[in-house]
């Protein structure tokens, strides 16, 4: 499961479709609806919200917002929208973002070498509108590869 720090509109088609499932899976992680992934690392920043449910549902907004102008139909009736209005951003550091960007541009290199040349001149990549960008290194929760 990668639920990405990144904004969504980084991914290339098979990435934003993915993240979709991920988190929807996330969510029904999140809601006690599935044992499989309940101890998935990346479930930790949802879990420590307020309101895992209205985070998820938050992050899953951002993501359909992205196919929505792309052009897909990702059906939005799978999440609610936050019910108390707004959710508090959650702060990721500015080392995973670094840490995913490298990470997706290696996928893409492979799976979609176009878009990989098409943000080559990006510096720092936006965050997930959901996040907020702090000073770090990757997060704990990380699995980086050995």
């Amino acid at each position: 499961m990668r639920l990405w720090s990144l904004h969504p509109r980084y991914l290339d088609p098979q990435g934003l479709v993915a993240l979709w499932r991920e988190a929807l899976l996330a969510q029904a992680v999140l809601r006690g609806e599935t044992r499989g992934y309940r101890s998935h690392p990346q479930l930790q920043r949802f879990r420590e919200q307020p309101s895992p449910i209205e985070a998820i549902s938050a992050y899953l907004a951002a993501v359909h917002a992205e196919a929505t102008l792309r052009g897909y139909s990702f059906d939005r009736s799978k999440f609610e929208a936050p019910s108390a209005g707004p959710v508090a951003a959650i702060p990721v550091t500015i080392g995973q973002i670094e840490y995913e960007w490298q990470h997706l541009m290696s996928k893409l290199a492979l799976r979609n070498p176009e878009l990989r040349l098409a943000w080559n001149g990006v510096a720092s990549p936006d965050g997930h509108p959901l996040f907020r960008l702090v000073p770090g290194d990757v997060a704990p929760w990380e699995r980086k590869p050995q």
